[in-house]
């Protein structure tokens, strides 16, 4: 197989030289949701994939936790991989103990397969729904992967757009596992957070006690556009409604992550340290935050962590 890649035309590299936040992370800290990309020599590239990212080391990676001020990674399958985790379970092993995962797995995966994943700090398998990412798997393959994580105590991550929950819903709910909804489902931020679109989203949420939410990707979810240049530290203001109404209500029941190296975006690339300094916007008191960056994620990824 050839390792040689070229990136997709347009695509954006992550910032290289990110602020420093002016917000300070409370200890222990967690990015609930980033990603490696290769390096496509070491670990090549799928063929199915629908994009061709730049490399993203988990040198890199861990390098930009020690910046921001995390303590932890949860590291998320990339669809540029497809089901070969070879690159994230390389992350995990060499974070010492500092990260865990969630995989992709197709329907033949072994039981040792999915025993070995776990060795290695795995902890739940993403289920991707966004067509421009990823083809369609049919329903009855992804519950034969929830029978075989099942007794693993794993999770299902979920990513869908917002316009889709309405045929999901049903099929998301028949999981008998916990849910974690990638990016607060996409919601469309030119609405009104307490619109009917989005109170849809949260009648999901409310529909069984352990569904998780994601509220992170400002930078994707934005309509009003980047922050201007010069880095206004209050940036992505039109997302900050959607995401404190879901912190707020469900308070115990919130992971945020930086999404680092942010694949796909056509746009504009974010400073991850920007990012960070979102988080007060959404999560008002200290005590939100740190159930939001450190309680919440350590129970789901270190439940038997000290």
């Amino acid at each position: 197989m050839s390792t040689d890649f070229e990136k997709t035309p347009g695509w954006l590299d992550w910032c290289a030289d990110p602020s420093r936040p002016a917000y300070r992370l409370p200890r222990g800290a967690v990015d609930a949701h980033c990603h490696v990309f290769g390096p496509g020599g070491e670990f090549p590239y799928a063929p199915e994939r629908k994009y061709t990212p730049c490399d993203a080391s988990k040198e890199q990676l861990f390098a930009l936790r020690d910046h921001l001020g995390f303590s932890r990674n949860v590291v998320v399958q990339a669809t540029c991989h497809g089901a070969d985790n070879r690159a994230v379970v390389d992350a995990l092993r060499a974070s010492g103990g500092l990260a865990r995962g969630v995989a992709t797995l197709r329907p033949d995966v072994t039981d040792a397969e999915v025993r070995e994943l776990h060795e290695a700090g795995v902890r739940g398998v993403r289920f991707n729904f966004v067509a421009r990412l990823v083809d369609a798997a049919p329903k009855r393959d992804l519950l034969d992967v929830v029978e075989k994580i099942a007794p693993y105590g794993w999770h299902v991550v979920v990513y869908f757009e917002a316009a889709d929950l309405a045929d999901l819903r049903d099929f998301f709910l028949s999981i008998p596992v916990p849910l974690v909804v990638d990016h607060m489902g996409r919601p469309d931020t030119a609405k009104d957070p307490d619109g009917p679109d989005f109170e849809t989203f949260l009648d999901f949420l409310r529909a069984r006690p352990d569904i998780w939410c994601k509220v992170t990707c400002p930078e994707r979810l934005t309509t009003s556009g980047p922050p201007a240049l010069g880095g206004e530290r209050a940036a992505y203001r039109d997302v900050v409604p959607f995401a404190r109404r879901v912190v707020e209500e469900f308070p115990d029941r919130v992971l945020w992550g930086t999404d680092w190296p942010h694949p796909n975006l056509t746009d504009h690339m974010p400073d991850d340290g920007l990012l960070v300094d979102f988080v007060p916007h959404i999560a008002p008191t200290a005590e939100l935050r740190h159930k939001l960056l450190v309680d919440n994620p350590m129970r789901l990824y270190w439940p038997d962590a000290d």
